[in-house]
């Protein structure tokens, strides 16, 4: 799959690992700003069975 990716990443190997890291940083980004508080209220992650 990476190589599929990679081999559609337009330009030589500099851009290809430029353009890499932008997108890796916008999946980021969308994730922690975006999925995460949108699932947050849905999950307890505060609620634990450990301890008293």
């Amino acid at each position: 799959m990476y190589g599929w990716i990679w081999r559609l990443l337009p330009g030589n190997r500099v851009t290809r690992v430029l353009t890499a890291l932008v997108l890796a940083g916008l999946v980021a980004a969308v994730l922690w700003y975006v999925v995460f508080p949108w699932i947050e209220p849905r999950i307890s992650l505060d609620l634990t069975t450990v301890g008293r």
